[in-house]
């Protein structure tokens, strides 16, 4: 933030100007939906790739790992294994992407992604080779993984720069919205394979179309991306950035942004705790552990992903609005208090309670994921944006969220009790609830500068600009400044 006088004297120099929906060209605007589709359309391709296995995690136990008796504990860890290398990649590639470009990035991690998932789908099973093909499952998901650690930060931030600063909640929210499209195709494909070919049909070899359809999916996104430009603000910030490598970004990024990086690691945690135990663990667990029909169970979460992407945008824009902390702080609070209530419910066996259960899960899930694109790229200055994001997100998802599924699991097998994803969620919920109290407010505040957006909240007030939400003011001088700020004139906006 830029210094202050006493008595909230106005800042030597005005902060970057807000840009706004209604000031952009027909040009811009056409520039703004173009990139937003490229990069909703790479996340859905990523989303169905982590989608399928989750819904397949039953059927690879006993292709790939032979179906033991730990066999769906070894699925299970192959899904998480990905997370383990993820900031690896986060650490690699986001620096990358903040010194050559955003777009170059994404092109690479999405063809990455997409063969390494479709090679899935021809792996030889556990009677043909033995270990050696989970051997090789692992390593794709290790090239998956590496490849994700820069795909949704990098995505986030591409489609964040891109947006105008008043409406990036609307904007952000179509990020998300591919990610619940990814997992839906997902979740529909696999329900209907199921429903069609039965469950021997799967074990005969249906199993593998989902992941090699990710093939030509990933074409068609890439082909999208390579069109694609980085955005004025990530330029402007580049022309000025005096780093010479990507391995300096990472040095400056760890030594001048430590609080940063503890809260996007702290929202962090819930969001992806409640994202893979909702929509990549639970039709494991409805089946696993409530002996609940596969098919059954797939039906009743594709339902909830399809009314969270009705919901999503809207909220999204609502976000712009009201401000995001207030809709983030809402939704930890309502993991922390209803996710074991939620869990009794889908125990009861009755259907109408277990779609509640499922729907409280969904409500407050949905209000994380439109906020995500819009708030976390608006932790970090420009310039270390993109490994900010990257490094810290994907650090604390290797560390809680990714696995997940697998620690729940074997909490379960351990214990015998199956409200073991309630206490695990609300202990999220508590992260996520203690990191998005220290958040700026960040709806309508410019992403173009030096310093972290919100920072700079007192002077945008000293030159009589309307802030929406809760105004950044550590030291209690807002009172003061907007004191001077009326007595110099009206307000005005930077257009």
């Amino acid at each position: 933030m830029t210094e202050h006088a006493a008595g909230g004297a106005r800042p030597a120099h005005e902060p970057p100007p807000i840009t706004r929906e209604n000031d952009l060209s027909s040009i811009q605007r056409k520039t703004v939906k173009k990139s937003v589709m490229g990069a909703m359309a790479g996340n859905a391709i990523e989303w169905f790739d982590y989608g399928i296995y989750g819904y397949l995690t039953v059927h690879l136990s006993n292709q790939i790992f032979g179906g033991s008796e730990n066999s769906v504990l070894w699925a299970l860890f192959g899904f998480a294994i990905s997370f383990l290398i993820r900031p690896i990649g986060g650490a690699v590639l986001g620096p990358l992407g903040d010194r050559i470009g955003r777009q170059k990035v994404l092109v690479f991690t999405i063809l990455l992604i997409s063969v390494s998932t479709a090679c899935i789908g021809i792996l030889p099973t556990w009677d043909m080779v033995g270990w050696l093909s989970p051997a090789l499952l692992f390593l794709l998901r290790i090239i998956q993984g590496f490849s994700a650690g820069g795909e949704y930060a990098g995505a986030a931030v591409y489609m964040a720069e891109h947006a105008p600063d008043d409406r990036r909640g609307f904007w952000g929210s179509f990020l998300e919205f591919g990610t619940l499209l990814g997992f839906s195709m997902a979740a529909i494909l696999v329900t209907a394979l199921e429903f069609i070919v039965g469950s021997d049909g799967m074990e005969a070899g249906w199993w593998r179309l989902p992941f090699l359809l990710t093939l030509p999916l990933g074409i068609v996104a890439l082909l999208m991306r390579k069109n694609l430009h980085d955005s004025d603000t990530f330029k402007e910030a580049q022309e000025t950035d005096t780093r010479t490598s990507a391995w300096q970004t990472l040095r400056d990024l760890v030594t001048q942004q430590p609080k940063q990086l503890l809260k996007i690691m702290g929202i962090t945690v819930l969001i992806n705790t409640g994202f893979y135990l909702v929509l990549t663990y639970m039709p494991t667990y409805l089946n696993t552990s409530l002996d609940m029909d596969a098919t059954q169970a797939g039906m009743m979460l594709v339902a909830v992903q399809l009314i969270m992407m009705v919901v999503i945008i809207p909220l999204g824009a609502l976000t712009d609005r009201i401000g995001r902390r207030p809709v983030l702080l809402t939704a930890a609070a309502g993991f922390t208090l209803f996710s074991i209530p939620a869990i009794m419910l889908l125990d009861t066996g009755v259907i109408a309670l277990q779609i509640l259960g499922l729907a409280i899960f969904g409500i407050f899930l949905v209000m994380l994921l439109c906020n995500i694109s819009a708030t976390l790229p608006a932790l970090f200055p420009t310039t270390v944006r993109y490994a900010g994001f990257a490094l810290g997100y994907n650090v604390a998802t290797s560390l809680l969220g990714g696995p997940a599924g697998l620690i729940n699991e074997a909490l379960i097998d351990r214990t015998g009790s199956t409200l073991v994803p309630g206490f695990y969620m609300t202990v999220a919920g508590i992260i996520g609830l203690i990191a998005i109290w220290t958040f700026n407010e960040t709806a309508g505040r410019s992403l173009r500068g030096d310093v972290v957006p919100g920072e700079d909240d007192l002077d945008r007030v000293a030159i009589g600009q309307d802030l929406i939400g809760k105004v950044h003011d550590p030291n209690n001088e807002l009172e003061a400044v907007q004191a001077r700020a009326n007595g110099t004139g009206p307000n005005r906006t930077i257009d």
